[in-house]
């Protein structure tokens, strides 16, 4: 004789279909946004390290007027990156050896949770990506 599976799977439980994701960038529109590759300078090893894969935003506070911030999330996981704000004192320099990367120091980048004092590097694919990331950023 044949058999027949009657299999039936029912779920354990119920998900509310209202999921809000909350960003923190609820108050703040885009204007600009591009992959990169982001390194930080570690003073103890005087080397960089990377730091992460992903998306760059350059994000304009729609409440607050000339208040801009990066903020960038790591590929697949999410993971804030950098997170700081653009303060009028603050420079690209071009980096040393490449025309697609740009070098900055900020004095308070939240990624880790705390302001902590940073050198950041960001390495984009094209020079034509890099320059319109530093046309955004000034």
């Amino acid at each position: 004789e044949e058999f027949t599976p009657d299999v039936d799977f029912k779920p354990v439980i119920t998900l509310s279909k209202d999921v809000t994701i909350v960003t923190g960038e609820e108050n703040e529109e885009i204007t600009y946004k591009e992959r990169c590759k982001l390194f930080r300078f570690d003073k103890t090893a005087k080397q960089w390290k990377e730091r992460g894969v992903g998306e760059i935003k350059i994000l304009k506070h729609t409440v607050e007027e000339n208040r801009f911030r990066i903020i960038m999330r790591r590929d697949q996981i999410h993971k804030v990156c950098a997170n700081h704000y653009i303060s009028k004192d603050m420079r690209l320099k071009p980096s040393l050896g490449s025309n697609k990367s740009w070098v900055w120091y900020t004095p308070a980048d939240y990624s880790e949770g705390t302001g902590n004092p940073e050198q950041l590097c960001a390495r984009f694919k094209t020079p034509e990506i890099a320059n319109t990331f530093k046309s955004a950023f000034e």
